[in-house]
């Protein structure tokens, strides 16, 4: 929790031999991670930018580090700071820290037991002489806890984190959060070479069904490797062929893993590899059958028991004909999800079963390029 200064009171290295004299000299001065950019501006002459294409930029809000370069004993410039996250708040103001821890980050499940705002207790701590937090001052100086919260209230007003929304994993879901996507539609394509898209920039597959699609060559000998993957090895999907024949499999949190196998190999040549996942049931994290097909034929069935309700992941992404983060099927190397064949392209569609599939290869790309 940042308000507890969970990971944020962490050493920083800065290496300038050309600006700083000093070799291997401390500073203690408040800093924080917005104050990176304007510190490199500063050091590369470059004025921040009033504009990017076209569009106006709201105005850096740290303050540079280059002040205490060369100036161990400088008064700090980044005086005050708030922090807020899953409603835990905090302020950082001239040595001082009041804080609130108001839910548990690791304790996020649907449906808890919500507090409110007015019920978190607040806790005050000498950040000069006390920065592990061991001894609460709230009691012992009530008007120092009364001036931070105000500065909180001045801070989080200025930096528009009011109204603070009190939903904890919903958040994670733009459905559900009623926020904005990057990716909307029914359906998107996907290219050779394309890798680590953000899991926000690619179609929801949570709690619902979809479909995956993917144009290949096959090789002489068999295919191996992915053909496409979201998440990694704690949470996500894959196609992928293992062996010369289809393959789905889904991990859950990096917990269970379900496997899907199509019943023979695809011969060599050109083929449509095809993936159907039928959510079963209203609701969140439900189970589904997976269902493989090759060139329309289908080739396999299985199930998956239960399915990831939120995100599958906060740092892997969706990648086409490899994986470069974890791989979802646990045991294997980054190495062993190289595709060794040959991919035209991979659709990948969500809600009812989409049966565009079933169109001529040179037809469906025809149609893709008459949309650019």
């Amino acid at each position: 929790m940042a308000s507890h200064w969970g990971g944020t009171r962490n050493g920083t290295i800065v290496h300038w031999p050309r600006g700083i004299k000093e070799q291997g000299g401390h500073r203690f001065q408040f800093c924080h991670v917005i104050d990176v950019a304007p510190t490199v501006l500063e050091v590369a002459g470059i004025p921040e930018p009033s504009t990017v294409h076209g569009v106006t930029q709201s105005p850096y809000e740290g303050t540079s580090l280059t002040y205490s370069f060369n100036g161990p004993d400088e008064p700090e410039r980044h005086d005050v700071q708030y922090f807020e996250m899953f409603g835990n708040r905090g302020i950082y103001h001239k040595g001082w820290s009041a804080v609130t821890k108001h839910r548990t980050p690791w304790k996020l499940a649907a449906g808890a037991k919500q507090i409110a705002f007015d019920d978190d207790v607040w806790e005050l701590y000498d950040g000069s002489h006390d920065y592990t937090q061991a001894h609460d001052l709230a009691k012992e100086n009530p008007e120092m806890l009364r001036k931070l919260q105000r500065a909180f209230l001045i801070e989080a007003a200025k930096y528009h984190v009011f109204p603070l929304d009190d939903r904890a994993v919903e958040r994670f879901v733009p459905e559900l959060a009623g926020r904005p996507t990057v990716a909307r539609g029914t359906k998107q394509i996907f290219f050779p070479g394309i890798k680590r898209v953000t899991e926000a920039s690619v179609l929801t597959t949570k709690n619902k069904s979809f479909q995956l699609t993917a144009q290949v060559v096959v090789p002489e000998g068999g295919a191996q490797g992915t053909l496409v993957a979201l998440g990694g090895g704690y949470g996500g999907w894959g196609l992928m062929m293992e062996r010369g024949a289809a393959r789905f499999v889904y991990n859950l949190f990096g917990v269970q893993t379900f496997v899907t196998d199509a019943d023979a190999p695809v011969p060599a040549g050109e083929h449509q590899i095809r993936m159907e996942f039928a959510y079963e049931g209203k609701g969140l994290a439900k189970g589904g059958t997976v269902t493989l097909y090759y060139d329309g034929a289908k080739a396999g069935e299985g199930k998956v028991g239960v399915t990831e309700p939120m995100i599958y992941s906060a740092t892997e992404g969706l990648d086409i004909g490899r994986e470069l983060g974890t791989p979802v099927l646990p045991g294997q190397t980054a190495r062993d999800t190289v595709f060794n064949g040959e991919i035209k392209w991979v659709e990948l569609s969500v809600g009812a079963d989409d049966q565009s599939h079933l169109i001529a290869p040179d037809d469906y790309m025809h149609m893709l390029m008459s949309k650019q």
